[in-house]
């Protein structure tokens, strides 16, 4: 009775062993590896999220910069298409041009064809970010 009533739970048989008292084999050591991971995996994450965000707005300013360069070449083309067909005064390149640069865009080309069509391409005078928006548009007299 004397070994089992003994020294039970006092520690000193694990001291000896290199475990401390209350621990669970191994587990002191474990902490002691993983100490400040979680932070480190929120700020990757963190920093993931920030790039992918950073990512989406790059390319919706991409999209409403072309945009923009498309919807002032439909208007310089129409614009110009009317001064071709007579029916408001102008060199329909010149109309054009006022029209694109009312729209914040720069007339790049114009090209008047038979029977009052007018092509023209456009620019953004603001660039974006990677490199600079064009439009390109036709119009002309109904069918």
């Amino acid at each position: 009775m004397r070994a089992d009533s003994a020294r039970v739970g006092d520690g000193c048989g694990d001291a000896k062993r290199g475990v401390r008292a209350g621990k669970a084999s191994g587990d002191e050591s474990w902490r002691v590896a993983e100490g400040g991971s979680g932070t480190i995996l929120a700020l990757a994450l963190g920093l993931v999220v920030l790039i992918c965000v950073a990512a989406a707005l790059t390319l919706a300013q991409a999209m409403a910069m072309a945009h923009r360069a498309a919807s002032a070449a439909d208007l310089a083309a129409l614009a110009g298409a009317d001064a071709a067909r007579g029916l408001t005064a102008g060199d329909p390149c010149m109309v054009a041009s006022e029209t694109a640069a009312r729209h914040g865009a720069s007339l790049s080309a114009c090209t008047v064809l038979g029977g009052g069509i007018v092509e023209v391409r456009t620019e953004l005078d603001r660039g974006a970010v990677f490199g600079t928006a064009t439009g390109r548009s036709r119009a002309g007299p109904p069918p």
